[in-house]
């Protein structure tokens, strides 16, 4: 595995790649590692010729009371990390080298964006959407790979996508789960042992819905009372929210049909858990 920390070297590589025909998987992250990173290294290795991870803690959507200097990095991990799931490229990038001055140009987000995390976080994906804009001119991947937790974020990466006609796949990996069906996430060591032991009722909450909608229950407020009460009943986490959208337009729904999004942020003691489930109707 290569390590590149200049754009014009990224750029020149991919370019002999895409030269021969090769395709390239592309696996943008703020690096610390965990093993839903991993899943989507391994998925990009098993489809594409060649694979490349970013490490980029980016300054963009970091909102003001969001201390971006003490975002965890452990960059000698991580490159062991990607090592092992036999990445081809790792892209770790300086802010310098990414933002040499202030911008004159910046992405802004329109749609899909006032609701959930972005809803508390103005700004956020504007962040997002403009790094992974000079990521996607960078590597040229053939197919990009994002985690479904952040499902928000795959919403708005596949409008970017859309709106600006990048001819670049976007590939969707399902949530990975620990074995009592808690999403894995680096946040999860913050929970205290009492708290571990309840959080699981997230997901419980979210499979006890789908069961509902699968046996004819279209009324999305029911559902949302159903998975608040479960959540309520079986923790002592504060409910953040729990929304029922149409998905990835994330749009209010009054009925369930088509493609929804049911997606819950449970606030505890040291740390906020956000899961989903993305249900097509047939």
């Amino acid at each position: 595995m290569k390590v590149i920390t200049t754009i014009n070297e990224m750029q020149n590589e991919i370019l002999k790649h895409k030269g021969s025909g090769q395709s390239i998987g592309f696996v943008p992250t703020m690096g610390f590692l965990h093993e839903g990173h991993l899943t989507l290294i391994s998925k990009a290795r098993k489809e594409n010729d060649i694979v490349v991870l970013s490490i980029f803690v980016n300054p963009l959507q970091f909102g003001p009371k969001e201390d971006f200097s003490t975002y965890p990095r452990d960059f000698d991990r991580d490159r062991a990390l990607a090592e092992a799931e036999k990445a081809d490229y790792l892209f770790y990038p300086s802010v310098e080298e990414m933002y040499p001055e202030e911008p004159s140009v910046k992405v802004i987000v329109q749609e899909r964006t006032e609701v959930l995390c972005g809803k508390s976080r103005p700004g956020h994906f504007d962040g997002v959407a403009t790094v992974i804009t000079k990521l996607f001119h960078i590597v040229m991947p053939t197919r990009a790979y994002f985690g479904k937790k952040d499902a928000q974020q795959v919403a708005v990466i596949d409008g970017l996508i859309s709106d600006l006609n990048f001819p670049v796949q976007l590939i969707p990996v399902d949530i990975v789960r620990e074995a009592d069906g808690l999403a894995k996430s680096s946040r999860n060591v913050n929970l205290l042992p009492e708290e571990r032991l309840q959080a699981p009722a997230i997901y419980l909450s979210l499979e006890k819905a789908k069961k509902a909608i699968e046996n004819g229950e279209q009324n999305p407020h029911i559902l949302t009372s159903m998975i608040k009460e479960l959540i309520t009943s079986e923790t002592n986490g504060e409910i953040d929210y729990v929304e029922m959208l149409s998905y990835p337009q994330l749009k209010s729904v009054e009925k369930i049909e088509g493609t929804i999004i049911i997606a819950i942020a449970v606030k505890f003691s040291k740390v906020r858990l956000i899961d989903n489930m993305i249900i097509a109707i047939d």
